[in-house]
């Protein structure tokens, strides 16, 4: 199956303000963290859900295994 195709504007209303969703994209990919405790409200320490978080994986104390646990929606064009 392929996944659905989403852009920097669709993924950046998914923050959990502007709609329920709470997505984040990671290498091109796109997971939905709405039932994450962590991502409550869309915030995640200094990280807002919405956006591309490619480059700051490297600053966090865990690393890409950490997207296995969400739910793989789409994909950032």
């Amino acid at each position: 199956m392929e996944l659905p195709c989403y852009t920097r504007s669709q993924l950046a209303l998914r923050n959990g303000q502007d709609k329920p969703d709470i997505w984040v994209s990671y290498n091109g990919l796109i997971y939905d963290v709405t039932r994450s405790r962590l991502w409550k409200d869309g915030k995640h320490y200094e990280h807002w859900a919405g956006q591309d978080l490619t480059d700051e994986l490297a600053e966090a104390p865990h690393g890409i295994w950490v997207f296995e646990k969400f739910l793989l929606i789409g994909k950032l064009v």
